[in-house]
């Protein structure tokens, strides 16, 4: 089986993935928390509470399901501009990447997981780096190539 993509991540790319750990991790739990405290404070004392009051507590109403994901889409739109294509090939032997000049040959033993997510399947060659594969280039093949990484991931 031999499962071949080129493609550049975009900046809507990186901001799910970013948005898939923030809000899957104890830093989302406490957002979400957060968000609901100052929501219900602000509600309880909007009509006897001042101005001041009032815009801090708007700003802190917006501030996780807003604010954040905007700079992070800011962040992760910067760090696309900067991507250039790869081309990955995944086949029995392991995975093959070319980006720009530089190629790179990675056997199925140095893959420490693979991840499925509603948009993208991530495979990971250790806790911080690898490569992130979303649905717009996967198209009708991510089920067959999810159980084809998973196969490889078993041995």
């Amino acid at each position: 089986m031999k499962y071949e993509y080129t493609y550049r991540n975009t900046g809507m790319d990186i901001w799910q993935l970013s948005m898939y750990y923030i809000y899957g991790s104890m830093v989302g739990m406490c957002n979400l928390i957060f968000t609901a405290a100052i929501l219900t404070l602000t509600i309880v004392r909007w009509e006897t509470s001042g101005n001041f009051f009032r815009i801090c507590a708007v700003l802190g109403c917006c501030l996780f399901p807003i604010i954040q994901p905007l700079a992070v889409y800011g962040k992760a739109k910067k760090q696309s501009s900067a991507s250039q294509d790869i081309k990955i090939r995944f086949d029995d032997t392991g995975i093959h990447v070319g980006q720009g000049e530089g190629k790179q040959d990675i056997s199925w033993n140095k893959i420490k997981r693979i991840a499925k997510k509603p948009s993208m399947i991530l495979v990971f060659l250790n806790s911080t780096h690898g490569f992130v594969l979303p649905n717009r280039i996967l198209k009708e093949e991510k089920n067959d190539f999810y159980a084809f990484l998973s196969s490889k991931m078993k041995k």
